[in-house]
């Protein structure tokens, strides 16, 4: 690696790492930046998703005391996360570059209008809050095949994939804010640590570019923590909401129009 390849990648999973501790949307910086160095489309994908992944177990363990009261439904929402984690790690390894580049763009509109949508989901789950009576469900037939779908989609690309998921925990009937962050943490990273291992194993990372963004991408997490106490979330939202947008009308000019 030249030393602006590591700049490029180093302050793209830096700022991955401020944003995913603030408001997500990481991916959006941390992907094309690997893009932008020319990492091949499914290396790049799957060496992101391990530059990431502890900040997902992180999460998941901060959460831990509210993940006691699943002892029931849990360990069927993990098996599903678990079979589509590995499911779309597969899907991933399996697709040729050519066809991966082509859904760069797609991918990523439909993760910029999940990430933009996110806040409509979290008004309609405080009205569901307010209205609730009962404690939290247990997952049906239909909540978990929604929840593999997905876990597979996390394992093939993840970015957005915490906005589905917190809809798709609303939709099998859990309420409690608290409950449904505690439950998406875990399931996270149930669905990244399997996609990982996968990656790992077919030996589609790029352990170079990786270690520097697994190094940059925590003092980015640490920084932006700080940082999210002086810089309103609605203009970190907007700014995440905006280079999402700027990055897919990129890809699609220059991927079906040029």
């Amino acid at each position: 690696m030249t030393l602006n390849e590591i700049l490029i990648i180093g302050v793209g999973a830096a700022m991955a790492g401020a944003m995913n501790s603030v408001a997500g949307g990481g991916t959006f910086f941390s992907f094309p930046a690997l893009l932008a160095i020319g990492v091949p489309p499914v290396v790049a994908n799957a060496s992101n998703a391990v530059a990431l992944w502890p900040a997902s177990l992180s999460g998941a363990y901060a959460y831990r005391r509210e993940l006691a009261r699943f002892r029931v439904g849990l360990p069927a929402l993990t098996a599903v996360a678990l079979v589509g984690g590995v499911a779309g790690g597969l899907l991933l390894l399996s697709t040729r570059d050519d066809t991966f580049s082509m859904l760069i763009p797609w991918l990523l509109l439909v993760a910029t209008v999940m990430f933009a949508g996110s806040g409509r989901i979290s008004a309609l789950l405080a009205r569901m809050r307010q209205r609730a009576q009962a404690g939290p469900s247990h997952a049906s037939a239909g909540g978990l095949l929604f929840q593999l779908g997905v876990s597979i989609y996390g394992g093939f690309f993840g970015a957005g994939m915490g906005i589905v998921m917190i809809a798709a925990l609303a939709i099998q009937g859990h309420r409690d804010i608290h409950d449904i962050n505690a439950l998406k943490n875990w399931l996270s990273a149930v669905i990244y640590s399997v996609a990982v291992v996968t990656f790992v194993v077919a030996g589609a990372v790029s352990w170079p570019h990786t270690l520097v963004m697994l190094t940059t991408a925590a003092v980015g997490g640490y920084w932006g923590a700080i940082g999210a106490r002086k810089v309103p979330a609605a203009w970190l939202r907007r700014f995440i909401i905006a280079v999402g947008t700027t990055l897919t009308i990129y890809y699609f000019f220059t991927t079906y129009l040029q």
